[in-house]
């Protein structure tokens, strides 16, 4: 017998598994599906949804699951639940990424309760930002945000280090646009069509006409020629560069990076910041290689973010409900 409790529960799951579809993707690809059961949420990995040329090992598709279990705990915890999170509980089910259970013996967070709000101001922004720079108080923020997912963040501000960014961003941008196979990926996950509700819409990336004057390149979305975006981005090596990894190189790890990644998102967007991901020097396993070595980084880095303040983009679309979710009895 359904009681009014159970009810209540299953609706602040949903709820919370409606949250989770607003969480970044690569490509936007939104490669998850939800369960809502009695008593849990079920994030299940996508793996259709894998990019084969550029993440053939599926680490950015892990992270950016992990980003909707981090949104999945932030909507809960502002709907006053406290949860307990079993990752990887199921070794039969290897897509069963994490399962979120109410548990009336823990606590809602309010930190990431406060974090709510921010899911949908959060966005990947590839504007030019201004040239402000992002105070160190704001870092100590993202950092601690990255700690309290057991990642670490590290900020990039040496300038030979900053020089070594550049210098290896460029190869890898090199490297991938000589590859027929990923500029044709590219083109299968963009789209000039604003009824399409994933992949990289035209309305959110910049018009590439050569002018970019960009030092560390923004990934070339712009595949149709359709781009709505101002075609100068100058992003660069002296604006605010953050590396975010874990000790470990495996898919746990990634999933626990996304969750940091979406974490130290939204608390960049609850600061009045914005964000966007410059991701190939880390998806070329020569440049990967040699970002660790030369920064001297102990961690495996995951994810390179440019933050600053730009004027806001319209949202990316998401995939309908009846796609991605299901409710079991």
């Amino acid at each position: 017998m359904t009681t009014a409790t159970d009810t209540d529960v299953a609706r602040t799951l949903r709820h919370a598994a409606i949250r989770a579809t607003r969480a970044p993707s690569v490509h936007n690809t939104q490669p998850w599906r939800f369960v809502v059961r009695a008593g849990g949420l079920d994030i299940v990995a996508d793996w259709a949804r894998r990019l084969n040329v550029l993440d053939p090992r599926g680490r950015q598709l892990m992270m950016s699951v992990g980003c909707a279990v981090l949104n999945a705990r932030v909507a809960l915890a502002a709907a006053g639940r406290g949860v307990t999170v079993e990752r990887f509980a199921d070794i039969t089910r290897p897509d069963l990424v994490a399962r979120i259970m109410p548990s009336a013996s823990w606590t809602p967070d309010p930190v990431l309760a406060r974090l709510e709000p921010s899911i949908d101001s959060r966005q990947t922004n590839r504007r030019r930002f201004l040239d402000e720079p992002v105070p160190e108080d704001v870092i100590e923020v993202l950092r601690a945000a990255a700690r309290a997912e057991g990642s670490d963040l590290f900020n990039v501000t040496r300038d030979d280090h900053r020089a070594t960014l550049a210098v290896l961003s460029q190869l890898a941008d090199k490297i991938e646009n000589a590859d027929p196979g990923y500029r044709a990926e590219l083109r299968r996950w963009t789209s000039d069509d604003p009824r399409r509700l994933d992949g990289v819409p035209s309305f959110a990336v910049p018009h590439v006409t050569g002018a970019s004057r960009d030092e560390l390149p923004l990934r070339d979305f712009d595949t149709r020629g359709m781009g709505w975006l101002p075609e100068t981005t100058e992003s660069s090596s002296r604006q605010c560069l953050v590396l975010l990894g874990t000790n470990a190189d495996s898919p746990a790890a990634w999933e626990q990076c996304g969750e940091a990644l979406e974490r130290v998102l939204l608390e960049v967007s609850r600061l009045g910041y914005t964000s966007s991901p410059l991701t190939q020097v880390i998806e070329v396993p020569r440049t990967h290689g040699a970002l660790r070595e030369e920064l001297g980084l102990r961690m495996h880095p995951h994810i390179l973010i440019r933050i600053g303040k730009a004027p806001l983009t319209t949202p990316t679309r998401r995939r309908r409900l009846v796609e991605v979710m299901a409710v079991e009895e």
